[in-house]
Parts: structure tokens; sequence; C-alpha cells
């Protein structure tokens, strides 16, 4: 299959900044696409010019029929590195396509600040809710951050203050690797007032004062943690309710009852790529689920408000499912097992005898394991210490045959 299509990653540095292989590809296109920053960039040649089509969402309609023409798209840096490349793959294959790529704002970033990168986290914020960096903040990890624009700069900012991370530094790198570069460096509490570039990437050095809130990435938040009506799955039983569920990478969650949305902000914090449908009926709990999506960093957590298993109906089929609440109403079980996938885990908890029952026919017409979990807590009793039981979790969990 030719390769029609090639992406050509692009610097502040402009065209004296590419490859020979690139100025040979752009000189023989006969379309050339990009923004109108890029483009200003390229020589004049008799290749059509086009400007990247806004919305974003419209990019298939306008560059799928440019197929069988020799096609230049122009990108900002690595476009494999959460650039253009990968929506691009989407729809035209990889064989039809080439890729040239540029230094990584990345790559540059490190190089200005003198940080190795296998050392550092990097993320996008461009096109992407703030929240999304809220994982990320840990005592003296180094952040790489691309922003969407000047705005980004104290919303991160903010954030760090929030969690009690005043003190971490940051260092906004400006139009890096052209005449116009430039860097700031100022701690979060004490944000300038000086006007920033929209084309910026941020160095974060994550400093935690005594007081920070410290917000592990592996199961089991603190309980204060979450905005909740006292109605969650506690730290230890969501702790081994996640262990259950085993998320890896980009796999998809129903959390059915979801209340507070404690297991989906979770699953979705455990590892790269998770999503999570939590299906909820109680008005103040969607507002305690978005309140917590926003606080944790996972503002892509799709809620669906209304009575499961109505809500299921045009949903993704999940690879876990987690049933926390409405165990026994007629197709809540059934209709979320016919859902999930080959190989999916469905993992229920119950606190009740009725729910316990439901359990056992449960275990007996799908097998997998029945498990309680008992836990005390340290309580006062006049001057002396105590452990105080709690009510003891029942769950079941198995695994859909393949």
């Amino acid at each position: 299959m030719s390769r029609w299509l090639t992406i050509v990653g692009m610097g502040e540095d402009g065209w004296e900044g590419l490859s020979a292989r690139a100025h040979l590809v752009v000189s023989k296109a006969e379309v050339v696409v990009g923004s109108e920053r890029l483009l200003r960039f390229v020589p004049q040649s008799p290749a059509e010019r086009i400007e990247w089509p806004q919305p974003f969402s419209a990019v298939v309609d306008r560059i799928k029929p440019l197929q069988g023409r020799r096609t230049v798209i122009l990108a900002t840096g690595d476009p494999l590195n959460f650039g253009v490349a990968r929506k691009l793959m989407e729809f035209i294959p990889f064989e039809e396509m080439e890729i040239i790529p540029h230094l990584s704002a990345f790559s540059l970033a490190a190089s200005r600040v003198g940080w190795s990168l296998p050392d550092c986290d990097t993320l996008t914020l461009h096109g992407r809710d703030a929240a999304n960096i809220e994982p990320f903040i840990q005592p003296d990890v180094r952040l790489i951050v691309l922003t969407a624009d000047r705005t980004t700069i104290p919303e991160v900012a903010r954030r760090l203050v929030a969690r009690g991370f005043g003190k971490s530094q940051i260092t906004v790198l400006e139009n890096m690797g052209g005449e116009r570069e430039r860097q700031s460096r100022f701690l979060a509490d004490t944000l300038p007032a000086e006007q920033h570039s929209n084309l910026n990437t941020l160095a974060i050095h994550c400093i935690a004062s005594p007081h920070a809130k410290i917000q592990s990435r592996l199961a089991g938040l603190p309980d204060d943690a979450f905005v909740h009506d006292g109605q969650l799955t506690k730290r230890e039983v969501r702790a081994a309710t996640l262990a259950a569920l085993a998320p890896t990478p980009d796999k998809l969650l129903w959390d059915v009852g979801a209340g507070c949305g404690s297991i989906s902000v979770e699953w979705m914090r455990a590892a790269r790529g998770c999503m999570s449908i939590a299906f909820e009926h109680d008005a103040e709990r969607l507002a305690m689920i978005a309140a917590n999506a926003d606080a944790l960093g996972t503002p892509r957590l799709k809620v669906m408000a209304g009575e499961a298993p109505a809500t299921y109906a045009g949903q993704p089929k999940p690879d876990a499912i987690f049933i926390g609440g409405g165990l026994w109403l007629p197709g809540v079980v059934e209709k979320a097992w016919e859902a999930l996938k080959p190989g999916g885990i469905i993992v229920a908890n119950v606190v009740t005898i009725e729910g316990e029952l439901h359990l056992y026919d449960l275990h007996e017409e799908h097998g997998g394991d029945i498990v309680r979990m008992d836990i005390s807590s340290l309580t006062h009793v006049g001057r002396l210490r105590a452990l105080r039981p709690r009510m003891a979790v029942t769950q079941w969990r198995a695994q859909k045959p393949w």
C-alpha cells in the first residue's frame, strides 16, 4: 500500500530546524495541512495549503478525502507524543503514512532544566481538564506538563496550593527552540502577575508541606479524601475490592450503585487510560461523584444518572463490573453479566443477610469466590482502648468464561 501521507513534526525553529528528509517531503507535497502558525514557517510552493480543521472532530472529514494525493500534515514537536498521529491512525492505516518527528516539548524542557526524562512524569493538559494533574502531585516528583495556553498556569498553581504543595517550584518554558524563547521561575503560592505566552510548557518540582494531602495512586485512599454521606466503600474494603477488580491499562469499569464514586475514582487512578462509568440515581450523590472526580484527578469519569439496569442501554461493554448497590433490583446483575466481556471480572459487595443470600445464588450460577471481610478499628472506652468491629462485608467475585 503506497504511503500518501507524511506527518512532519516542527518546532519553533521552523523550516530551518527540519531535517533534509522533511524538506524533501514538504517540497514535493501536493497538499500541506497545518495550523496557521506552522504554515507560516513553510516557504511558498505550488502545493495547496489547508489550515487545520476546527473543531478537531472535523479532521476525519477533511483529511480522508485527500487519500491518493501527496499530503503533508505539519504537527508540533513529536506527532506521536500526545500529538495528532494517534488520532490520524484511528482512520488511516499506519502503512499509508510516514512520520518524521521533531524534538518533543518534553525533551526540550528536560534539556532546559537539566532533568533526566526517565526520572520525570510527563503529561498533557492540552485539550484536557487540568484536574488530570492531581494523581501526579506527589512529594519530590518532577513533572513536565504540556498546557492548553497561559490560563493553565494559574490553575495548576491553584491545585498545588490546595493540596499543600505551595512551595513547589514552577518553571514556565515559553516558545522553546525559537527566537522568542523565554523562561521564568516562581513558587506555586507566589504566582506572578506577568503574562506568559500561550505556547508554553511547565516543569514542576513538587514540594510537599508538612500538612500536604498525600494521595497515593495505590488503592485505599483515606475515607476523608472523598466527599461522601457516610455510604461509601470503606478504605480497607475498597483496597480489597480494587485488588479483586484488577485494573490494567485502558480497561473500562462499570460501577453500579456508585454512591460517591470512590471505586470509579480509584480504578481510574490505578492504571494508565483506565475509564469508568458510574451508574447512580441519587442527585446528591451524583454531585459528590463530580466533586470527587475533579479533586482526585479523574475528570473523564462518565456518569449515568438514573436507575440500573435501564441506564446500561447503549453503553460500551465493560472489562470489569463492581456492584455496590441495587443488587436486588431485577436485571441489575443479569444484564451486567450479559454485557461483561469474556474474561472480565465482576465483584459485588453486600452487608445484609438478604444480600448475602443473593450472593450465594450468584455463586451457585456463575462460580467464583465468596469472602467475608471483618474489620475492627480503634476506639476509646472511657480511658481505655478497644477494637470496635464494623459491619462485615461479604464479597462475591467471579470471572466470566472466555
